[in-house]
């Protein structure tokens, strides 16, 4: 691993079908106000943004070129944003987010992002291992109740267990160069 201090910002699914009004992502617009902070702080900085794009089969809601697998236009990519296309929870499987952070030379990445137990702590474990240092931003991934547990008991719960792999920071915790996202 490089040992540059270059970042990115990796937004993981914050797609359209997440937030349909009928099973809606929890607290999805204070998500969305959040991430939408941090993005334009990564802007303002010139730090790189990776927006993770999830693909299921054909007839689900996220099916390519579906307009649930669009991502949110609340959080649109620029044409200098990457966009990586994933069909399992690991960012990093059979995609080209590596190979991006490596051709500019990234050493830390940023992540927010949908659904915290499944793609969130996946791409966090696997970043980690891959020699990234990782931050986690706590307060802006999310998830939903499960039979056992509360959006919100999920979201602690693993911000508690993913402190072994990453930095846990609040959104306005987070510098980008040495401006702080608000």
């Amino acid at each position: 691993m490089s040992t540059s201090n270059q970042q990115a910002l990796i937004i993981i699914d914050v797609q359209n079908a997440m937030f349909d009004p009928s099973d809606p992502v929890y607290q999805g617009e204070a998500l969305l106000h959040k991430i939408q902070g941090l993005i334009t702080k990564a802007r303002s900085n010139h730090i790189p943004i990776f927006y993770v794009q999830h693909e299921e089969r054909d007839g689900t809601p996220l099916e390519r070129g579906s307009q649930g697998w669009l991502i949110h236009p609340s959080i649109s990519p620029q044409e200098t944003d990457v966009i990586i296309h994933k069909k399992t929870p690991d960012s990093f499987y059979e995609t080209k987010l590596r190979q991006e952070l490596v051709q500019r030379d990234i050493s830390e990445v940023i992540l927010a992002g949908i659904q915290t137990e499944i793609c969130v702590d996946t791409t966090c474990r696997a970043a980690r291992s891959q020699g990234y240092q990782v931050t986690l931003v706590k307060d802006t991934h999310s998830t939903w109740d499960s039979n056992d547990l509360t959006a919100d008991q999920i979201i602690q719960h693993h911000n508690n267990v993913l402190q072994w792999f990453a930095s846990l920071k609040n959104a306005d915790e987070v510098t980008f160069g040495n401006i702080e996202a608000r």
